[in-house]
């Protein structure tokens, strides 16, 4: 249990934000307490929240792979092979 005094405008304020989002003095403070922890952890990379990286996914890509000419080449054999594939 929570109890806290607010001036005036703070009280206002609250009062305008409860109206505008449809909840409740104690779902807004719920919330803000939320958003502001997650502002306080560090943010996770997209590899992290996707789990993490893969794990041995890259051990037999040529070293040359992060060139463009390379990984369009790769892309093209693939959808070649694909195509062949389909075919038969």
């Amino acid at each position: 249990m929570l109890s806290i005094n607010l001036d005036r405008e703070t009280e206002t304020y609250l009062a305008e934000i409860m109206t505008q989002e449809n909840m409740t003095s104690e779902e807004l403070l719920k919330k803000l307490i939320h958003q502001h922890w997650q502002t306080l952890k560090p943010r996770q990379t997209l590899a992290e929240r996707r789990g993490g990286h893969p794990e041995n996914l890259l051990q037999d890509a040529p070293a040359d792979l992060s060139l463009r000419e390379t990984r369009k080449k790769i892309v093209a054999e693939y959808i070649e092979n694909r195509h062949q594939q389909y075919n038969q």
